[in-house]
Formats: structure tokens, C-alpha cells, sequence
């Protein structure tokens, strides 16, 4: 199969086009011009073609790229660290950029589209968070997103009204934790300080919460394009719905984890952008039309991130 994967040397795009290839697609890494980050993908394989483009050039894809590519991953997308999630123009040239990766797509004769969508549409919840609810985001992050999939299914509705077939998928992808996360992340952050014996400030940390290993994210949106049957539209990506908890409950299993070294405090942090918000996804629909669960518990997740920062020589 030939696979297209535009942020491909991200946190998720990385181990995703690892894992095609490991099953023997061929994948077409979009990446941005000089990226530092290409030490992320593998190097000399016959299988990997890299291609360097800005988003706002991703309806010129099919310039770069000289055969039909059935799927395609969408997944880059500038300014989502804190700093960024509040500014309307960065967040809204993503949504336009995006636009322009699905044109993109239709122009390769891509049969399935996936999109890397966020719990942040949802915006502050104090209820399970269902596909069908109606979305209130706090942030402009959350804002471009939604507006990405409004026009996202006008145009593919369109495009099968003309008789392409394309399929989009949306998938809301909730907190996502593992090797290559950004080093400012809660888990990260955690992890570090206390494999190191170090003091570590949170906020108060009493929201509802919900964690994935990246390794059972990346199955959820492999099985999602691999599906046989119809699969359009949005799904939570999300850990099982009974490990829903307070999320001090998780920085207590992350502190036992790594040996209760260190310290830590509550309280003395601001919320992020999207404030004090709840993470109570309900899976319900992803596992009903694929069958995926996630197969790695937080405590696992978390020795395995130990061990690996321990193989590379840092803790």
C-alpha cells in the first residue's frame, strides 16, 4: 500500500510510519523543509520516501508523488504547544493548510483520509464525551479543529455526489503519553524529575482524567484505515473508560512507578489553555466498528518509558 503521512517526524507521526513500514507499506514522509527532526525516521529504507513541503503546499502533493496512495495521514499541524493554542491566526492557517492536505489527497486518489482531530473540540465537560455531542471549545486550537471538520465533511459529501469515494475519518485523540512526547508534558515532566530525585510543581491536578499509551494509539488509527467496512466520520482515540480517574491518581502511580524519588506539590501551577478541563471520552464507537482496545495499562506504559529513556543513557 502507498501511504502519505504529513507531520511524520511528530510525536505520533514518527512511530505511526515506523509501524507502516515494519508491515511493509511504502510511506511518503511529509516533513517541513529542514526539519531537525528527521533523526525521528528510519534512515535507508527502500521503502521510505521523504518529501519536504510547508502545509500551505500540500495541494501540490501529486507534483511530488507519482502514484495512487489509498490512505492518507494528516497529521501536521503548527502551534499546538501551549503557547500557541490560544492564537486565532496560527490555529485558523492550520485549518486552511488542512483544506489544502485533503485537496491534496483527492488529487493522489486516496480511498481514506484521516485526520488527527483533538479532545480539545470539545471543549469543558462534566459528562462522558460522546461523537454526537455538540462541541464547545475554549481555545482556538479546539475552535480551528472543529471548523477543519465542518469543512472537511461539506467537501467530501460533495466529492461523492460527483462520484469519489473518498472516506474521512476523523479521530478525536484524547491524552496520549510515550517516547518522543514533548518534555514539557505532564508525564514527561513527571518521570524525569522523579527518576532524577527531583521536586516537581503541579496544579491541582483533580480533573477527570484519561491517558493512552502511544503504541495503542498508533493500532487505533492503523485499524481504522484497515477496516473493511464503511468507517467516515469521528472517533474518540482514547485508554479503556473504566481508567477514567482524578488525575492526581496518575502522578500517584507515576511516583510508585519510578520509586517514590523525588517530591512533588499541588496547587501551584495555572490550568492550560482550555483551563481546568475534564477527559471523560466514551470509546463506545471505535471499538464497535474495529474491535481495538488498548493493551498497555498506565503502570506498564510508564515502565516502559523508564526502560527505554534508560537505554538511551538518560533519565
Amino acid at each position: 500500500m502507498n501511504v502519505v503521512v504529513t507531520g511524520a517526524t511528530s510525536f505520533i507521526g514518527a512511530p505511526l510510519t515506523k509501524n507502516l513500514l515494519d508491515r511493509g507499506h511504502r510511506v511518503f514522509a511529509v516533513v517541513r523543509p529542514g526539519s531537525a527532526n528527521l533523526k525521528r525516521l528510519p534512515k535507508d529504507c527502500p521503502n521510505l520516501t521523504v518529501i519536504e513541503r510547508n502545509l500551505e503546499d500540500l495541494e501540490q502533493i501529486g507534483s511530488k508523488i507519482d502514484v495512487v496512495c489509498p490512505w492518507f495521514f494528516h497529521l501536521g499541524w503548527d502551534g499546538a504547544g501551549s503557547d500557541n493554542r490560544m492564537k486565532a491566526p496560527v490555529q485558523q492557517k492550520n485549518a486552511a493548510d488542512s483544506v489544502k492536505a485533503l485537496l491534496g489527497a483527492k488529487s493522489l486518489g486516496c480511498r481514506r483520509f484521516l485526520f488527527s482531530g483533538s479532545q480539545a473540540e470539545y471543549g469543558i465537560s462534566a459528562k462522558a464525551m460522546k461523537e454526537n455531542m455538540d462541541c464547545h471549545p475554549v481555545s482556538e486550537y479546539g475552535k480551528a479543529k472543529v471548523d477543519f471538520l465542518t469543512q472537511a465533511l461539506a467537501l467530501t459529501k460533495q466529492w461523492r455526489e460527483e462520484g469519489c469515494s473518498m472516506e474521512y475519518l476523523h479521530a478525536r485523540i484524547f491524552s496520549v503519553y510515550g517516547p518522543g512526547d514533548h518534555p514539557w508534558s505532564l508525564v514527561e515532566s513527571c518521570v524525569r524529575r522523579f527518576l532524577a530525585g527531583e521536586y516537581i510543581s503541579l496544579g491541582e491536578c483533580t480533573q477527570q482524567w484519561n491517558f493512552l499509551y502511544i503504541d495503542d494509539l498508533i493500532r487505533a488509527l492503523i485499524r481504522l484505515m484497515e477496516c473493511e467496512e464503511a468507517v467516515s466520520g469521528i472517533y474518540n482515540v482514547a485508554g479503556e473508560e473504566k481508567e477514567t480517574r482524578p488525575l492526581r491518581e496518575y502522578v500517584r502511580m507515576i511516583y510508585e512507578t519510578c520509586g517514590f524519588h523525588g517530591s512533588y506539590s499541588y496547587g501551584r501551577r495555572p490550568p492550560n489553555a482550555e483551563g481546568p478541563a475534564n477527559l471523560i471520552p466514551s470509546t463506545e464507537r471505535i471499538r464497535s466498528a474495529t474491535g481495538w482496545r488498548p493493551e498497555t495499562d498506565f503502570k506498564e506504559g510508564i515502565r516502559q518509558l523508564m526502560e527505554r529513556k534508560f537505554a538511551a543513557g538518560r533519565p
